[in-house]
């Protein structure tokens, strides 16, 4: 009998932790969504007040990525170490 009440015990205990996970599960999807539409507007709103306020300087971008410039690299020019 014992057997059978640990049993049914422990199945309980596995359905309250997948309830559980699933009610999680629901609330990290509505805060990432809730993140996504607040980046969304936030990028909106900016650009409409600079659009309304061009003296205004733009943010400054950190010196390092101001001074890196991005060139294309075909990979075919990358050798691996081993190869000559």
């Amino acid at each position: 009998m014992l057997p059978w009440i640990l049993a049914v015990v422990a199945l309980l205990a596995a359905w309250a932790a997948w309830a559980r996970a699933a009610r999680l599960a629901r609330k990290l999807e509505a805060l990432n969504q809730s993140y996504w539409e607040l980046r969304y507007d936030f990028t909106r709103l900016r650009s409409q007040v600079a659009r309304l306020d061009p003296g205004e300087p733009a943010e400054q971008e950190p010196a390092a990525a101001q001074n890196a410039t991005v060139a294309f690299v075909p990979l075919s020019s990358i050798k691996k170490s081993g190869q000559r």
